[in-house]
């Protein structure tokens, strides 16, 4: 008799399947691809069809400019006269980058903190985390804000103006993307907290003892042994820290130390819209409800994704 063979699976791909299982999971994972497609390719198709731009004003005598939604105008339009919808869209992009950015640059300092501490353990563990408490306690409007001051503008590092400059530039784009790397520079805190707990629970494994006996490097040893080893909680956490970051600088941009015109977010948007609430609902309705499904989507991808990665809850 023949005998089946059966064909072995990976974590990755048990995760997969069993995150396509979690109906919330592939519902935010589908808002949020459409959502980031909508945003980065919608105004490009909307100006190519219509004509209408994000920052198009119309040239009329009209004093009331803030017209309700219509055929024309799916949003309805700002007191200048601007498409909504096309300024959410613009909005969308700059929320999003935020996120995404200020998460890499967060995975980048929080995980190679966390695991050098981890790793070392003793006073250099104890040392790196009393610096990490002490960063936890200074309210993070305050450092953003200090760096905004001190780095924002034409002032900023090389780096921030090299992204910017991929992005056309300027003083102003120069403004959003130190906004962004001061974000992620406070939002690496817990990430490092969470790598450096994997760290301890996996540096005294076997494979790590043979790394250290056949002479491989404490460099090699962190992140090419270890590191690799706590993806999964970095990714999980990772896709929660996104939605975390665009309410943080959608809150910046409400208090109008955020984002500035002429660009504009999601939160920049709502904070013009709730000035004219009383008269012009849909100036904050449309851009609120946008952030609000594109924050609970990532938010259901970020449950749906540290379910699939957690050992715990695969059933046999």
């Amino acid at each position: 008799m023949q005998e089946e063979i059966v064909k072995g699976t990976s974590l990755w791909k048990d995760a997969w399947k069993r995150l396509l299982k979690n109906k919330l999971a592939v519902f935010g994972l589908i808002v949020v691809v459409l959502m980031a497609l909508i945003c980065f390719l919608g105004p490009i198709i909307l100006e190519g069809l219509t004509g209408i731009a994000p920052d198009y004003v119309p040239k009329d005598s009209d004093l009331v400019k803030s017209f309700p939604p219509s055929a024309q105008h799916w949003m309805g339009t700002d007191d200048l006269g601007r498409d909504l919808f096309a300024r959410v869209l613009q909005g969308g992009r700059i929320s999003l980058m935020v996120g995404i950015i200020s998460t890499i640059v967060s995975l980048i300092v929080g995980v190679s903190y966390g695991a050098i501490a981890g790793y070392f353990g003793g006073r250099i563990d104890n040392f790196m985390m009393r610096v990490v408490d002490l960063l936890y306690s200074i309210p993070y409007i305050l450092i953003v804000i200090v760096l905004l001051n001190s780095f924002g503008g034409n002032n900023a590092p090389a780096v921030v103006k090299a992204f910017s400059d991929l992005f056309g530039g300027g003083q102003g784009m120069n403004q959003i993307f130190m906004l962004f790397f001061a974000i992620g520079f406070i939002s690496w805190l817990t990430m490092a907290r969470v790598v450096r707990g994997q760290i301890l629970s996996l540096k005294n494994q076997e494979f790590v003892l043979a790394a250290k006996a056949t002479g491989v490097s404490t460099g090699r040893i962190i992140f090419r042994h270890l590191v690799p080893n706590v993806l999964g909680p970095v990714i999980v956490y990772a896709t929660l820290t996104i939605p975390q970051v665009m309410l943080s600088e959608a809150f910046l941009s409400f208090l109008g130390i955020g984002v500035q015109a002429p660009y504009a977010s999601w939160g920049s948007l709502a904070n013009e819209g709730i000035k004219n609430i009383s008269m012009f609902p849909w100036q904050l309705i449309f851009p609120g409800v946008t952030m609000a499904l594109t924050l609970f989507s990532l938010n259901f991808l970020g449950d749906g994704l540290r379910d699939a990665l957690d050992p715990q809850t695969r059933k046999f």
